[in-house]
């Protein structure tokens, strides 16, 4: 058994650190675990990626197209621009959150305001977030990333005390008590 993650957000977003939670957390389990931080345009607010992969035996940390057994993005363009990797059944936790690209601040081309729909048509199981207004309630702009973390982890098959001594272990220890009440408002979302 292998599980493959795809976290897809934009540069800032705090994708990176997601993939080192996830990390944590299965190797805390005794997986074994690879992750791969693709870097895009991070420095620019471009889109990133990483994938993560744990289980009994993981060889390669890349995620080949269509084999992702979910894919957490922390932005909607971002949900659809890396749906591809989603395996079918698979599981889109996607923020609702907007953040244009480049092309849509240089009006080279208009945000597409029907994603959740298409996402929705395409696939199964989707689970939309406005992970933005949750993260300032629990404190910070900064805390979508475990929000989204959060939800995941509700449906992993890694238990919840887990998964917080590894946020405990992974955030930066000023942020610890906010990133937790983020996780468990990302946890109790249905």
């Amino acid at each position: 058994m292998v599980k493959s993650i795809v976290i897809a957000g934009v540069g800032g977003q705090g994708t990176l650190l997601a993939s080192r939670l996830i990390g944590e957390a299965a190797t805390s389990k005794g997986y074994d675990v690879k992750v791969s931080e693709v870097h895009g345009m991070a420095q620019r607010g471009g889109s990133v990626i990483t994938y993560v992969r744990y289980g009994d035996e993981v060889i390669s940390p890349i995620i080949p197209l269509g084999e992702a057994d979910v894919l957490i993005a922390f932005e909607q363009l971002e949900a659809l621009r890396w749906l591809k990797y989603l395996k079918k059944g698979g599981l889109l936790i996607s923020s609702t959150q907007k953040i244009d690209p480049m092309p849509v601040i240089t009006s080279k081309m208009e945000y597409p305001d029907d994603i959740v729909e298409v996402l929705s048509e395409k696939v199964e199981n989707c689970i939309f977030i406005d992970a933005l207004s949750l993260a300032v309630k629990a404190g910070s702009t900064k805390a979508v990333n475990s929000i989204l973390i959060g939800r995941m982890a509700k449906d992993s098959d890694i238990d919840k005390d887990t998964w917080i001594k590894a946020l405990k272990k992974i955030a930066p220890q000023k942020y610890i008590d906010l990133n937790i009440i983020a996780f468990e408002m990302g946890y109790n979302f249905s």
